[in-house]
């Protein structure tokens, strides 16, 4: 790999960073905000929640934007708004702007998310994807266990406007490289501006439904939108998701899959975050701290363990491996108890979690964007974001409203991995493994264009 094909990797992975850091950053600072910013608590949520929908439900359209506007003028407009926003948010006066602030956050990150894995699965060849998927699936997972830390960090010794502020610098020196992204795109066809906002009308009544004592209105709304989405799809000669790619037994059994992994994955650091607060007393820097484990551990395992095996063993059965080695240590959490020290509590519990994800990610996100024509690539890359994120809102939702303690949470999202992995045994074998279709474009002709 030559110094061009690192800084295009670092570049995708700086971005997935920033889109996924920014879900859980604002969580340890909320308190501070709120006191700060006068924020009602029935308004509080929507700092989160802003930034949820918007990235989940725009995630579609920004993975189309990839193929109809090209990876170079995708990264690049994704990357100003995300980086203006953040400026925007930490400068906030009020809690209007910071909440719309974060909404234009998640469209930037919505434009973001799918174009950095198009990035790697266009550019790269494929003896090279196993590798930089590994690395972008690992500083994405990072991101995710990070956000909490460095939100309590930044907030304990400067400010909680600087867990937005710090995405400035960043983004201004990520938007270096993106000269060095191919402008090769697909221009026939329009965006399907509609199916967006059908999909995130449908998405986000279907979770303020669920958050809402199921709600029947909302969550009638909800299912309507989205099948009325899945009509326009069906009859748009450009649709926004092109259902045929639910023929590809990789993409439909691997989109399952992920949507039970990101209704536990994601909202598993909300609970941890109660439980360390609530049960063991932890401070918010404390809480942050204690999540460095599951960041360092996540990593190891999905930088130097699951590229060595996806090497021996088929996607499907790391996949399996992993959701079953995460529920098991989901199980020890919902064990729980005040008394308990910080070895038992939370670090023997993070030591299976972390494990069974960093082992699951990389061969789960290699197989929802297998077999995939090189024309719905970013769609492909879209849908498993949004598949993803949609699983995550909905799960929280869901477990919010479902259960009355945190050891029931953790019990439920154990129960969730158990269906996960017994879905992830859909996807085909490595022997049975279809004829790829993707175009193998080698890393040297596709970075200068």
């Amino acid at each position: 790999m030559t110094p061009r094909h690192r800084l295009v990797l670092a570049l995708a992975c700086t971005a997935q960073f920033m889109v996924v850091l920014d879900v859980s950053v604002v969580n340890v600072a909320l308190p501070s905000v709120q006191a700060d910013l006068g924020v009602a608590p029935a308004d509080l949520q929507w700092i989160v929640n802003a930034y949820a929908l918007a990235f989940g439900g725009l995630l579609l359209l920004g993975g189309r934007l990839a193929d109809l506007c090209g990876l170079r003028r995708t990264v690049l407009g994704g990357l100003a708004l995300f980086t203006l926003a953040s400026l925007a948010g930490g400068l906030a006066a009020d809690p209007g702007t910071l909440i719309a602030a974060r909404a234009f956050q998640g469209l930037g990150a919505a434009v973001l998310a799918p174009a950095t894995l198009t990035v790697l699965t266009t550019t790269f060849d494929e003896d090279l994807r196993p590798r930089v998927l590994a690395a972008w699936t690992a500083v994405g997972l990072a991101g995710g266990t990070a956000g909490n830390l460095i939100g309590g960090v930044l907030t304990d010794a400067l400010s909680w406007r600087w867990i937005l502020l710090i995405n400035v610098p960043v983004g201004a020196l990520a938007l270096l490289p993106t000269r060095l992204l191919p402008n090769s795109r697909h221009p026939h066809g329009r965006l399907d501006v509609p199916g967006a906002v059908l999909a995130t009308a449908g998405v986000a009544s279907l979770t303020y439904g669920i958050a809402r004592d199921w709600n029947i209105p909302a969550l009638a709304f909800g299912v309507a939108a989205l099948a009325a989405f899945t009509v326009l799809q069906s009859r748009s000669q450009t649709p926004l998701l092109p259902l045929h790619l639910f023929r590809i037994r990789p993409v439909a059994a691997g989109n399952v899959t992920m949507l039970l992994a990101g209704a536990c994955l994601n909202p598993m650091w909300y609970f941890l975050t109660l439980s360390m607060q609530n049960v063991m007393h932890y401070s918010p820097l404390q809480t942050g701290l204690g999540f460095l484990p599951h960041t360092l551990l996540t990593m190891a395992v999905a930088l130097h363990v699951t590229p060595r095996l996806m090497k021996r063993t088929d996607d499907r059965t790391l996949i399996t491996i992993g959701a079953l080695t995460a529920a098991a240590g989901f199980l020890w959490q919902s064990r729980l108890a005040p008394g308990d020290g910080y070895l038992a509590g939370i670090l023997g519990p993070a030591i299976l979690i972390s494990a069974g994800a960093g082992l699951l990610n990389t061969p789960l996100t290699k197989a929802v964007t297998s077999n995939v024509p090189a024309k719905d690539a970013g769609a492909a890359s879209g849908l498993m974001n949004t598949t993803k994120q949609t699983g995550a809102a909905l799960g929280l939702a869901a477990l919010v409203t479902l259960t009355t303690t945190y050891g029931h949470a953790f019990t439920a999202l154990a129960v969730l991995l158990l269906v996960a992995a017994v879905s992830a045994r859909a996807l085909p074998s490595a022997r049975r493994r279809p004829h790829r279709t993707i175009s193998r474009r080698g890393c040297g002709p596709g970075l200068g264009r």
